[in-house]
């Protein structure tokens, strides 16, 4: 009989294993265990808050050739060059040329601001050439304006104190009635600080009814989440000492907390629910509390490694924006499992035998069988049916995920504009009148740089000649400027603006054409290089270079994946079907956030403001979190299977024997981090409300659909075959023990 089941086992066994005797250990010192938790909680507080950095969305490729154009820019004409943002005004009571002496103040104080280059006045400045579309700076009635001003670094990174100067400097403007409204990146700066508390507290609570009607103790429903906040908030403040070194994107402490939260409740609940049934098999509260660390706290340890080198495979995208964004949902899992493994062992030693004393139904632990019983609950009826009719099963599973799939293959990778935020923002505002007065086009203008420094004198202006004819021409642009040479005459240097929004696929394309056909051409036969630069060529560039790079982090991460399967379970076809069915289940909730955010199918309810591309780096980031999630799962599922075949040999009962003592905790553990997940849709951020909802989706597929209909099948189907391994291949692989599984088989035969 199974050590897990009499509690009764050899004296070798109890007090063998390194995880076995920490979770001892835990449980017995655990006035120790929580006062060092308590006390490290505090002082990496006050560390990070004293030395932590800052988040900031400034980072460079500097292989892409918007950079390159930029650098080149900035070396010939450091007035052009550098980083532009745009203050839009709008009065509707009088045009703006009535307000030509507090113009001249705010545009002379915003040039004394630190870091300002230029500002440019809209009532001296320039107007766009007579018989095209008006881009600026002062519309036909006189009423909208924009004032551009550069920086000599990206304002978005400047801080909310920055904005202090700003608004002094816009006030005459704002004191004669004038709307003032600060766009792009000025405006990224000036939107409200991200406040995930509602996500969490919505969470939070679902995850209590959650537990409470799953498992009925009051007690038992606080453990998971008091341990998942303390190693949550632990690691965010990790994260913020991290930040001084590393430049992390600001969604990255969103991230984290997301992330976090899910997998520190899952650990928690799956180490408590192997506690209490080594309780009520008759363990004393130390012994159950080191038992499920060494058998659970196994399955934690190696899940959370999985999920690790999930989202470490993000560095082989070759972008340390995206990578950092993978490192810093990498250290909440590391105190997750830490937590797991240590203070849940010593909040368990603390409670001891009064888990169940507080309940609100009669408590149930892993079964609905006695101790000691053979299974034959609920789940294992539904097992057996699987097992009679497994490619009906199947068959369902794999429609399903078919179905919900389909619009991924029309998915548009691209970067989601100011025009998808709540009109309460300011870059939302003035996203609009920009748009309203010049046309979508105006809000993403493309800066074409013609170098023609190694052009001899003779050939410029042929060159020129040819240039302006040829961006003239091209398709896709509203409005072409004419180009001018800056000042030192090395540098030509003109507009292009799309017809469209920056954000729709035909400015994605208008660029491409420029970058890959238009400019090759014009300068083809001399040696002048031509580059498109600007805020949005740059976020095209890193659309590009993402999507180029996805295929790579697909084969890495899956591939990672499927050795540590194979490692552990020491299964050929398991490791297969593992990587087969995860793929399948990320397919489909990349399906779903297309249809919503792309297609715009609920898109409004969520707060979304019409059909938005999906941000070029969400898919990259969903793959590498959502195979390492559904690994989770897998991992747990398939433990208590490879157990139950090690001691049985029987396939099908293995099966049967593993859904019936994992259904319930599996299925308590996805709703909860589904519930997480989706709390983070109330976000302001379209990118967070992103991630949440393909997470969510993606995890309730996971556990419901693979693992409650595909996984047993296909476990059926496969039969023993399914933990065939070649003699080289299992010399060549090192072992991993998920659960303990091994020792315990062992153990059980003696």
């Amino acid at each position: 009989m199974p050590l897990s089941r009499t509690g009764e086992g050899d004296t070798k066994t109890s007090r063998g294993g390194v995880l076995r005797r920490l979770g001892e250990w835990c449980a017995r010192h655990f006035v120790i265990v929580i006062i060092a938790w308590l006390v490290a909680l505090v002082a990496l507080q006050v560390v990070s808050r004293e030395f932590g950095g800052s988040y900031s969305d400034n980072f460079s490729l500097p292989q892409a050739q918007a950079q390159k154009g930029l650098d080149v820019l900035k070396a010939h004409d450091p007035q052009a060059g550098g980083y532009s943002s745009q203050i839009v005004l709008r009065d509707d009571q009088q045009p703006l040329t009535a307000l030509s002496s507090q113009m001249s103040t705010t545009v002379a104080d915003l040039e004394k601001l630190p870091h300002v280059l230029s500002a440019q006045n809209p009532l001296t400045a320039p107007g766009t050439p007579s018989g095209q579309q008006n881009v600026g700076p002062l519309s036909d009635d006189k009423k909208t304006a924009y004032i551009t001003v550069r920086f000599n670094v990206q304002p978005s990174t400047l801080g909310d104190d920055y904005l202090d100067g700003v608004d002094t400097a816009v006030q005459p403007l704002r004191s004669a009635g004038a709307e003032v409204e600060y766009g792009g990146p000025l405006g990224e700066l000036a939107r409200p600080s991200a406040d995930d508390r509602v996500s969490e507290l919505i969470g939070f609570g679902v995850a209590v009814i959650v537990l409470l009607v799953g498992f009925g103790s009051v007690i038992a429903a606080v453990v998971p989440l008091l341990s998942a906040l303390i190693s949550v908030v632990g690691g965010l403040a990790i994260l913020g000492l991290l930040a001084a070194a590393f430049t992390f994107a600001t969604v990255s402490p969103t991230l984290a907390t997301m992330i976090g939260l899910g997998v520190g409740i899952d650990y928690a609940l799956f180490m408590l629910t192997r506690h209490r049934q080594n309780l009520i098999d008759g363990m004393d509260p130390v012994r159950a509390a080191g038992q499920a660390a060494s058998t659970s706290g196994h399955a934690v340890l190696v899940s959370g490694c999985t999920v690790i080198i999930a989202l470490a495979g993000l560095s082989a995208s070759g972008v340390s924006f995206i990578a950092l964004l993978g490192l810093a949902a990498a250290v909440t899992v590391v105190s997750a499992v830490v937590g797991a493994l240590t203070l849940v062992p010593a909040l368990l030693g603390l409670i001891g035998r009064h888990i169940d004393r507080f309940h609100v139904r009669p408590p149930i632990a892993e079964t609905e069988a006695g101790a000691g019983d053979t299974p034959q609950g609920t789940w294992h009826r539904y097992a057996q049916r699987v097992e009679r009719r497994p490619l009906s099963f199947l068959s369902a599973g794999v429609a399903v995920v078919v179905v919900l799939a389909i619009p991924l293959f029309s998915i548009q990778l691209g970067h989601i504009g100011d025009g998808a935020d709540p009109t309460s923002f300011t870059d939302r505002r003035a996203y609009d009148l920009m748009a309203g007065a010049f046309g979508p086009g105006s809000n993403g203008p493309l800066t074409v740089v013609i170098d023609q420094t190694n052009v001899p004198q003779s050939q410029r202006s042929a060159l020129a000649s040819k240039a302006q004819q040829s961006l003239d021409g091209v398709q896709g642009a509203a409005v072409v400027t004419p180009l001018t040479p800056t000042q030192d005459g090395d540098i030509l240097l003109g507009t292009v603006y799309s017809a469209k929004s920056p954000q729709n696929a035909a400015t994605t394309d208008l660029t491409n054409r420029l970058v890959d056909d238009t400019l090759p051409g014009a300068v083809q036969g001399t040696d002048a290089k031509g580059y498109v630069t600007g805020t949005t060529a740059t976020q095209v560039d890193f659309r590009d270079i993402v999507a180029s790079q996805l295929p790579v982090i697909i084969a890495v991460v899956v591939g990672l994946a499927f050795l540590i399967i194979l490692a552990v379970f020491r299964g050929l076809l398991v490791a297969v079907k593992a990587a087969v069915l995860n793929v399948l289940s990320i397919a489909a909730s990349y399906g779903v956030v297309v249809a919503v955010f792309q297609w715009g199918w609920g898109g409004p309810a969520l707060g979304v403001h019409g059909k938005v591309p999906i941000e070029s780096y969400v898919p990259m980031m969903m793959f590498a979190i959502v195979f390492g999630l559904s690994m989770d799962y897998e991992i747990f599922l398939l433990s208590r299977v490879h157990e139950a075949w090690l001691r049985t040999k029987d396939a099908e009962g293995s099966v049967a024997h593993a859904l019936e003592i994992t259904a319930r905790v599996i299925t308590c553990a996805a709703l909860i981090m589904v519930s997480v997940f989706a709390a983070f849709i109330v976000s302001d951020n379209i990118v967070v409300k992103m991630l949440g909802l393909g997470l969510a989706v993606s995890v309730l597929i996971d556990a419901t659909v693979v693992r409650l209909l595909m996984v047993p099948a296909v476990m059926t189907l496969l039969g023993r075959h399914a933990w065939w391994m070649p003699r080289w291949l299992d010399r060549v692989v090192p072992h991993i023990d998920a659960e303990g599984a091994r020792t315990e088989a062992r153990s059980a035969s003696h």
